[in-house]
């Protein structure tokens, strides 16, 4: 701790990330089983990454927003896990404010952008389905540039917002965050400062940014599921569920385990189990969005199976070869 002093009180330099902590026994196995997740996301978002760029099949508006959204997980995951395996291997807890702040930037900054993104991958399916005789028309490319790149540049603008009123913020009480990462609510907890006006900027904040996307999903998928059901054959009722059900799914995970940790009341007895839902749109979410992609989507498997041909046919040219 340092200890430069304001009045009688000391101003607190590191936080302590207490997140698993209470399970001394359990440290190693949850290091293996975090690393194998963090191996398996990072392996499987750069792999549906690779496939989109590589495969002129998939050039499409659908695997573009899919190939931002797994850009989006891998630096997702990437901003809790590394902390939480080297915590869990080295024992070491702590944290800086300044470190603590950063990973809250680029949670908040990549939680929003992913609330927007699944929005925008929810109106592509709704456009392709309900509307597909305009769909090349409004779903063309400067269009979709133009969403991603608007998604990304607000996301990026709710979260300085939200960092510099943190940044403004004074630490100099209890240093422990109950959490296994630096989570908004367990952070603003530790400060000594006023926080009513910060908490209502930043409450009217993630309204703004997360509101219109739930809505704007909510509303697409209830049309689109409209627009199935009055299909006549059943060939085109499964055809059109199958392009959507793997964005379904995954905005089904994400929103339902947010809504979870952030609508329950904050009591001692939940908050373990916050920990747990936690765990599922910060580092299940992540890991299950390539392999949902990947096993439900047939151009995604025709794509892997041509990479994978490609790929044996070299090394037997490679093993023919002096």
């Amino acid at each position: 701790m340092a200890n430069p002093e304001q009045g009688n009180q000391t101003v607190l330099t590191e936080f302590i990330l207490l997140g698993f902590g209470n399970l001394p026994e359990l440290q190693i196995i949850l290091f293996l089983l975090f690393l194998i997740i963090y191996i398996v996301t990072v392996a499987g978002n750069v792999l549906i990454i690779v496939l989109v760029v590589a495969d002129q099949q998939l050039h499409t508006p659908m695997y573009f927003f899919l190939g931002n959204l797994s850009c989006l997980e891998t630096c997702y995951t990437s901003t809790i896990l590394p902390r939480m395996l080297a915590s869990l291997l080295t024992g070491d807890r702590t944290i800086s404010v300044s470190g603590c702040l950063t990973q809250y930037y680029f949670f908040g900054f990549l939680a929003v952008a992913e609330c927007c993104l699944l929005a925008v991958m929810s109106y592509d399916r709704y456009v392709a389905i309900c509307k597909p005789l305009h769909y090349e028309a409004l779903m063309n490319g400067r269009s979709c540039l133009q969403l991603a790149v608007g998604t990304w540049i607000s996301s990026s603008l709710m979260a300085d917002i939200t960092i510099f009123l943190m940044r403004q913020l004074t630490f100099c009480g209890p240093n422990e965050i109950d959490h296994f990462f630096c989570d908004f609510i367990p952070v603003i907890k530790l400060s000594c400062s006023d926080t009513r006006m910060m908490e209502l900027i930043t409450t009217m904040l993630a309204a703004i940014c997360t509101l219109p996307p739930f809505l704007l999903t909510l509303a697409t998928y209830v049309c689109i599921i409209t627009t199935i059901l009055r299909m006549p054959s059943t060939t085109g009722w499964q055809k059109a569920f199958s392009t959507c059900s793997s964005h379904l799914i995954m905005v089904s995970i994400f929103y339902g385990t947010i809504m979870i940790v952030y609508m329950l009341p904050k009591t001692d007895t939940l908050r373990d189990l916050n920990k747990v839902f936690s765990i599922f749109y910060t580092v299940m979410t992540p890991m299950v969005n390539p392999l949902i992609y990947s096993l439900r989507n047939r151009e995604v498997k025709e794509a892997l199976r041509k990479v994978v041909t490609k790929y044996s046919a070299v090394k037997r040219i490679q093993t023919v070869l002096p």
